[in-house]
């Protein structure tokens, strides 16, 4: 008996040795390929840089990013030639937290008081006329809803979810969501505090060219919303 141990000893470890391992240690890679999807960076379909989730371009199938808005006019004179590109794009967000900040029936902001389920889902509509219409034909609205969400989902000044209703469209082509109008004033007074915020959530703005484009047309981009400061520490 003694020597039969001794034997499956010597022959494990000389398996051991020779690079091959027991199968019951063979499960500490499995799933990596989903890990490395769910990390994988959404590419600009035109320049293969990283696109900015503030900047993009409504297509029947779904938004379409951009690292700069000078991609914008080339993607859209000929978008057969960046399929394969628009097709890693997509599956680099697939995984990717976003929220519904659009009614598909009228664009405006939703309201969450007014809703459908679908497939145990809330699909958002800004009120109770589009309810109806919504219900009445969901195909007709396919494209508004998949154009309606945004991966911006927190505040970049407070952290908080976002209000829909509560947006600035800066010169440069970003709409960047708030939790409320004061926190609009609070990143644009000081973009180097909380733009990690905005990195981090994949919204890229060159705030020197935002600033240039805002001086050239006098303003300091637009914006809308009735979101009050609620109880912020503002």
């Amino acid at each position: 008996m003694n020597r039969l141990n001794f034997g499956m000893a010597f022959a494990l470890a000389l398996l051991v040795g020779m690079g091959v391992r027991p199968a019951v240690a063979q499960h500490d890679n499995h799933d990596h390929g989903s890990h490395a999807a769910k990390a994988a960076t959404p590419k600009c379909p035109v320049m293969d840089e990283p696109a900015n989730l503030a900047l993009s371009v409504a297509t029947d199938d779904g938004p379409v990013y951009f690292c700069c808005e000078g991609c914008i006019p080339k993607f859209q004179r000929n978008p057969k030639k960046y399929a394969t590109q628009l097709a890693a794009q997509r599956k680099a967000l697939a995984h990717r937290a976003k929220v519904q900040v659009a009614c598909p029936v009228t664009s405006e902001p939703v309201n969450k008081k007014h809703f459908v389920e679908s497939n145990g889902e809330k699909i958002y509509l800004c009120c109770k006329g589009c309810v109806g219409k919504y219900k009445r034909d969901p195909g007709k609205y396919a494209a508004g809803l998949a154009n309606s969400y945004s991966y911006q989902t927190k505040c970049p000044v407070m952290g908080e979810p976002i209000n829909p209703k509560v947006s600035t469209t800066l010169s440069t082509g970003e709409t960047i969501y708030y939790c409320c109008k004061g926190c609009d004033k609070k990143l644009r007074g000081n973009p180097a505090k909380y733009n990690k915020e905005l990195v981090a959530q994949g919204i890229l703005v060159n705030w020197a060219e935002a600033k240039k484009a805002d001086s050239g047309k006098g303003h300091e981009g637009h914006g809308h919303g009735s979101g009050g400061h609620g109880n912020h520490d503002h």
